[in-house]
């Protein structure tokens, strides 16, 4: 269980932007956590001691494209295990697998390299926030599609009113934010 002071620690150093992309929508931007190097540093050294020496610590971690790749990799790191990134379509240049996704106004398609995780392996997968959950959900299904066993998911931030914490859930996906706004 996340420290409420250390979630509304985090929480305060979160800009939102109103009306964009989009009017109406509130724009959770997580730039300023990275650019404060003690705030870096909580986010970073929470997620390490959530998942170091315990029975949830992965063989892998498995990152988004392109914001989760910021922590996913530090997270690698800190915890002395490789890192995979789950790319854009087109990006990678070897054997791939791939997984398309809605979008509010169409789809997207992230790959995997097809020798990125070995069957069996524990694999934590991460991204900076989870709206619809379609970027993790397909982050998920390519894993597995590899034969990966994902030991949880994880993001900065959730925004549960959108729904995608809630699907990924459903789909038997463990996961764990440091922030949760309501609203959009």
């Amino acid at each position: 269980m996340l420290n409420p002071k250390v979630s509304e620690y985090i929480r305060q150093h979160i800009r939102t932007v109103a009306d964009w992309p989009a009017p109406g929508v509130q724009f959770r931007d997580i730039t300023p956590l990275l650019q404060d190097p003690k705030v870096f540093r909580v986010i970073v050294d929470t997620l390490v001691h959530r998942y170091l020496d315990s029975e949830l610590k992965p063989d892998v971690v498995a990152a988004l494209d392109a914001r989760g790749f910021i922590l996913g990799s530090v997270l690698a790191y800190e915890l002395g295990v490789g890192f995979v990134p789950v790319r854009k379509k087109g990006k990678l240049p070897f054997t791939t697998v791939e997984e398309t996704y809605a979008l509010e106004y169409g789809s997207a398609t992230v790959q995997l390299h097809t020798d990125a995780v070995k069957p069996g392996q524990r694999v934590l997968l991460v991204d900076d926030l989870i709206a619809t959950g379609g970027t993790l959900m397909a982050g998920k299904n390519l894993l597995e599609k590899l034969g990966a066993q994902i030991v949880e998911a994880c993001a900065i931030v959730d925004l549960p009113d959108l729904g995608g914490s809630e699907k990924l859930r459903a789909a038997g996906l463990k996961i764990f934010s440091l922030v949760s706004f309501e609203g959009h």
